[in-house]
Formats: structure tokens, C-alpha cells, sequence
């Protein structure tokens, strides 16, 4: 899997039509949380990195190759993704979608890699630099 980009604490890889996004974190209180098959949660203040790594990886040619690949019209719709929910309890923001772990398990859980499919990151941009503009980020 090469290595597509890199922002912040971001590493992004892919393979096939799947991206691969690592956080720099091991697995700690911060560490991006998924529920394998049905979100994924990220502290507040890690969104504007994470957001900008979407974007860096919709600028690249493995993206829009994934899209041709798919013949859906709705490839990349946002509605594949809820609506951001901050939980001020922990501190995180919860969407829930497409998201998964090679290792599922019931329950959000630390998880400082998770995958996507290429064709529906155009959503999950949509959804975060959405939420950052209602929180004036």
C-alpha cells in the first residue's frame, strides 16, 4: 500500500478502493474511536487535521480513479454520513457511516487506524467542513 499523503498526524495509504487512514497516537484516550460498520468519533480539536487530510487525499488521482470505478451517481453523497454529534462529556464528535477496523468489535473503541471506501470520502469531507463552519473553525 503506498503511502498517498501525510498531514499532521494523519498518514493516509490506500489499496484498491479503500483508504487507510493512521493516526499518529497508539491506541490512547485521543485516539480516533470506530464502531466498526457504523461511525467513527474523533476528538474536536483533532477535526481541522483530519479535515484537511480528506481534502489532500479528493485532490488525488487514486480518488477519482475509485470514482470511475463506481458507476453509482450517488458515490460520495454526504447522507451515507450522519450529521456531526459533539458529546461534551468526552470531547469527541461522533458520525455515523461507513467506517470500519480489520478487527470488529460492538461499541466505539480507540482506533488509531480504520479504513473507508475512496468513492464515499467526498461525504465525510462534506459532513466535517460542515460542522467546523457551524463552529465557526
Amino acid at each position: 500500500m503506498p503511502t498517498l499523503t501525510t498531514v499532521a498526524d494523519w498518514t493516509i495509504t490506500a489499496s484498491g478502493d479503500t483508504a487507510t487512514f493512521t493516526h499518529a497516537s497508539t491506541g490512547g484516550y485521543w485516539a480516533p474511536r470506530v464502531w466498526s460498520g457504523r461511525g467513527l468519533a474523533m476528538a474536536e480539536a483533532e477535526l481541522a487535521a483530519f479535515d484537511k487530510a480528506l481534502g489532500e487525499v479528493l485532490k488525488l488521482p487514486v480518488y477519482w480513479l475509485a470514482r470511475a470505478r463506481r458507476a453509482d451517481s450517488g458515490a460520495g453523497d454526504a447522507t451515507v454520513w450522519s450529521e456531526p454529534r459533539y458529546e461534551a462529556d468526552d470531547e469527541f464528535v461522533y458520525i455515523t457511516g461507513p467506517c470500519r477496523t480489520v478487527e470488529p468489535a460492538a461499541g466505539y473503541r480507540p482506533a488509531p487506524t480504520f479504513a473507508v471506501d475512496l468513492v464515499h470520502l467526498r461525504g465525510l469531507r462534506i459532513r466535517v467542513a460542515a460542522y467546523r463552519a457551524a463552529q465557526g473553525r
